[in-house]
């Protein structure tokens, strides 16, 4: 039977989503935008776009394989050193469960009690996740994050490269420039929530990098007009 996804699993996964739409948003903007700056041929333009949206799938797919695997041996080498620790001096881990507990100016009485429950139900899980804060039964797939960045990263690309398509060339860079901004905040939101983040802050932060590299690429763009 296959073994369902846990809440902070789904929460990884979607934020691989989020961030992978989010990156294909600014990536392939800035791109058609500087290009669109330089030439009104439609042809260069989506051939840019659809070029950028490629490698950027690409790139950003192997990156979340990577990153998430590096974390992924991480937390598998915690284990065995948790292992180690659990095996050689158990009421030392036992001492540092409860001595957490005690920092948070809970009773002595109760956090022994706390302390010993779950130390007799699951004295791994129980110390993984006070010494290095994750839970071991939880790891985070980097198959389902890097799946996640390949079908996001080209889904957020669709919206400069249809924008920048739809519009005479005289306000498509603008008409782009607005709904790239519009993405962008919700996509900004979207980080913040399951960040638990200050979400103004993270709208800001993502509407401000988005238009920097947009403005960046139209002045290259300028450069190189005809």
């Amino acid at each position: 039977m296959k073994k369902k996804m846990s809440l902070a699993q789904k929460i990884n996964v979607l934020r691989a989503s989020v961030m992978g739409a989010n990156d294909g948003i600014i990536s392939v903007a800035g791109i058609v935008i500087g290009v669109a700056a330089a030439t009104s041929n439609p042809h260069a333009i989506l051939i840019s776009g659809l070029s950028g949206s490629l490698a950027g799938t690409i790139s950003m797919c192997m990156g979340e394989y990577v990153s998430v695997s590096t974390e992924k041996d991480s937390q598998k080498m915690a284990l065995i050193e948790e292992k180690e620790r659990l095996s050689e001096d158990y009421d030392r881990e036992f001492n540092y469960v409860k001595n957490k507990f005690l920092a948070q100016d809970i009773d002595p009485k109760l956090a022994h009690q706390a302390t010993k429950e779950l130390m007799d139900e699951d004295p791994l899980v129980t110390t993984v996740q006070e010494r290095y804060g994750f839970n071991p039964k939880e790891f985070t797939s980097p198959y389902a994050a890097a799946i996640a960045s390949l079908i996001a990263f080209p889904l957020g690309s669709i919206l400069p490269m249809v924008a920048v398509m739809s519009f005479p060339h005289e306000i498509a860079i603008a008409a782009t420039i607005i709904a790239v901004l519009i993405a962008l905040i919700i996509t900004g939101y979207l980080a913040a929530v399951l960040g638990k983040s200050n979400r103004w802050k993270s709208v800001i932060r993502n509407v401000a990098s988005g238009f920097l590299t947009m403005l960046v690429t139209y002045l290259i763009g300028q450069l190189f007009a005809r």
